[in-house]
Parts: C-alpha cells; sequence; structure tokens
C-alpha cells in the first residue's frame, strides 16, 4: 500500500516529476497513488492532438451519499520551462531554511498536496468530493479543464461549488482570494501598402505610417473606469513587425499585435468589433483570439465560509480581487460558482521558486475547513 504523504512530502514528490506543460505520465501517476487509499474513483484520460495536443487530465471522484452536496478541488500540475540559473535543480526538490525550494513549488503543485492531505480527515459521508485537474493550464489549455468538464459532464458529476487552488496570496498567504478574473484577448493587426524604391515615394503607399497612427489611437483608447469589483480594462502593444531587411525600399505590410485584459462590461466579441473599426479606418484588419471572458462570482455564502476559513487558521481575512493573469476557472465557471485561493505569489515562474514549508500544513488546514463548510446542507451555491 502506498505510505500516506503529509503536505510538503507530497509537494516534494509532485516537483521531482518534471512536467512542463503539456504534464503527462509520472506526475499523475504519484497523484493517482495518493488518492486511491483515499477512496478516489481516478479517470484519465490523454485528449487532442497536435499541435495544441495530446494532453493527459486526471478526474478523481469520491462520492458521498446519495443527495449530498459535491464540493471540487481544482488545480494543475503542469509547470512552466524553468529556465537557467537555478541554485538547486528544478525538479531536485530542496529544503533550505524555512523555504521548499522547485519548480511548481507555489504554482501549483504546493496548493495540490495541500488539497489532498486536507480530505484525509474528512469522511465519505460528508459528501462528495472530487480533484480536477489539468496538464494544460500553462499552456494553450486547449485540451485541459475543457476536456475535464466535457468528462464529468458525462459522468454527472457536476460540483456545487468549487475552489481552485492558483497562488493568490501576495504578502502573506491568506491576504488574498480571487473572487473573479478578467478576460483576455490578442488581437494581430495588418496593413497593407505597395512596396517601392525611398526615392520615389509617390510611386508607393507605405503602411508604416498607417500603423504608427493606428496604434496611436488604440492607445488613447480609454475602455472603461473600472466597476466595483474590477480594475480598468487596460489595452497594451505588445509586438511591432515590419520584416523589411532592406534600407532603400518603402514595405508593402506593417503589422503588430495589441493585448487587451477586460473587465466585465465587455466581451471578446465587442473588443475585436471595437478594434477592428478603428483598424478600418487605418486600411488596416483585425484578427483576435480570445482566451477568456471576464467573471465574478458576487461575494456570498461561497466568499464567506472560504474568509472564515482562512481567518481561522491565519488570523487575517483575505482581500476579495479579480486582479491578475487568467486561470482555468475561466472555464470552470460554467459549472459552478469558483473562487480560487492558495500560495504566496511572490515566486511563481521565478527562477529558485520556493514556497514557504509551514504554509503547506497551513493552507491544507485552510482547504479542509473549506470543503467540510461547503458540504454542508444548509450551505448555498451563491
Amino acid at each position: 500500500m502506498t505510505k500516506p504523504l503529509s503536505a510538503l512530502e507530497l509537494t516534494e514528490a509532485l516537483i521531482a516529476c518534471p512536467s512542463v506543460t503539456p504534464a503527462a505520465g509520472l506526475v499523475f501517476d504519484c497523484l493517482e497513488a495518493q488518492l486511491k487509499p483515499l477512496g478516489f474513483a481516478v479517470h484519465r484520460a490523454i485528449s487532442g492532438e497536435a499541435p495544441d495536443g495530446p494532453v493527459e487530465n486526471l478526474f478523481a471522484i469520491r462520492r458521498g451519499p446519495e443527495g449530498s452536496r459535491h464540493f471540487g478541488y481544482a488545480g494543475h500540475v503542469d509547470v512552466v520551462p524553468p529556465g537557467e540559473g537555478w541554485t538547486s535543480g528544478p525538479f531536485l526538490p530542496q529544503r533550505r531554511g524555512d523555504l521548499l525550494y522547485g519548480r511548481g513549488a507555489v504554482d501549483m503543485k504546493g496548493s495540490i498536496a495541500a488539497m489532498v492531505a486536507a480530505v484525509r480527515g474528512i469522511p465519505a459521508e460528508a459528501g462528495t468530493l472530487s480533484f480536477i485537474i489539468t496538464g494544460d493550464e500553462e499552456g494553450p489549455a486547449k485540451y485541459g479543464s475543457l476536456a475535464l468538464i466535457d468528462h464529468m459532464r458525462e459522468l454527472g458529476a457536476i460540483p456545487d461549488l468549487c475552489l481552485v487552488g492558483e497562488p493568490t496570496s501576495a504578502g502573506r498567504l491568506g491576504d488574498t482570494m480571487k473572487i473573479g478574473r478578467r478576460g483576455s484577448t490578442n488581437i494581430w493587426l495588418e496593413v497593407a501598402g505597395s512596396e517601392g524604391h525611398v526615392a520615389y515615394p509617390h510611386l508607393a503607399d507605405n503602411p508604416v505610417p498607417k500603423l504608427v497612427a493606428l496604434l496611436a489611437e488604440l492607445d488613447a483608447l480609454v475602455l472603461d473606469e473600472g466597476t466595483e469589483w474590477f480594475p480598468p480594462s487596460n489595452l497594451e502593444i505588445t509586438d511591432i513587425a515590419v520584416g523589411n531587411p532592406a534600407t532603400n525600399v518603402i514595405p508593402p505590410r506593417a503589422s503588430a499585435r495589441v493585448s487587451i485584459r477586460f473587465n466585465d462590461l465587455h466581451s471578446g466579441e465587442s473588443l475585436e468589433k471595437l478594434v477592428a473599426d478603428v483598424a478600418r479606418r487605418h486600411d488596416g484588419t483585425a484578427r483576435a483570439v480570445v482566451s477568456g471572458e471576464a467573471f465574478l462570482t458576487l461575494p456570498g455564502p461561497f466568499s464567506d465560509l472560504v474568509r472564515a476559513a482562512v481567518e481561522a487558521e491565519t488570523g487575517i481575512a483575505p482581500e476579495a480581487s479579480t486582479t491578475g493573469g487568467t486561470s482555468d476557472a475561466r472555464f470552470l465557471r460554467h459549472l459552478c460558482p469558483v473562487i480560487e485561493f492558495g500560495l504566496s505569489n511572490a515566486t511563481m515562474h521565478k527562477r529558485d521558486e520556493a514556497v514557504a514549508i509551514a504554509d503547506l500544513e497551513v493552507l491544507a488546514r485552510i482547504y479542509r475547513r473549506v470543503a467540510e463548510a461547503a458540504l454542508r446542507p444548509s450551505t448555498s451555491s451563491g
């Protein structure tokens, strides 16, 4: 029988499984070995094809009594590439002082380990518990949580509430939880012209001044002033390209890319139309890829129970925030109310990523409190 591991030990074991996105194989083996002895039925599947697949995902469920509530833990075991210059190997977990180092320590193998540790103390009769774990949150996410959601629907296993273990804390564990996220869209712009010799500009049509004017108009836009729960939407120019190696040739085309993080006053579609209209005024075209729409879990019973659990273990009440990038909560929110809460994000995606060892056990206790409260029959889904 597999030895049950503490939150710290399981974090180390998961870090030791290299899982640069898309994750597969060993890291899921490690997680499955810990969940099966706890009574979870573990479903693993590989979805998708190149270039965005294949992707391995895991859904594990321990069903409670008929009609009981269902609480889901969600997260990802894939990590970003470690890069160079680590003090110790990125996939060789190392304790140094009060910290555990390794890629994924906070984003988010530590949170997943704390979730597993949390459920050990929750009896099966308390209700249904599940783990929704993807191998492709850090990548295109095309065959990650979306494939998991389809599988969960086939199983008739939709949670009443879901907690995503993203590293939401800023200064210290417990100071921030996410009750929503801004949407995200990238838009590729192109302005066509007509090439020619720079000495004969009347025989050509230079697209660069048009692109510069187009970008200036976009940069000057004020999309909104923010809302009660969201900061103002922002548009950023992220790339400009002409690809002209010659010094005496007017180029035939010029292109750029903008990225927009937007609140719930907009949709990806409405922003694509706005940018496309501006582009047309400058003889340009726009093509958008929306990676997520804005969403909000309004403060209420769910956020209250998360806040109470955090405050009971840390002594601080987390701020409800919608800042930061996107996460798989953007998909899971179609199933049920979703809140994100996890470790400090100070070192995520950085060289020498590290988690405070003491925080792992505290987080496990928080996660247990949240699940126990969420499974109580009187808990609202709001």
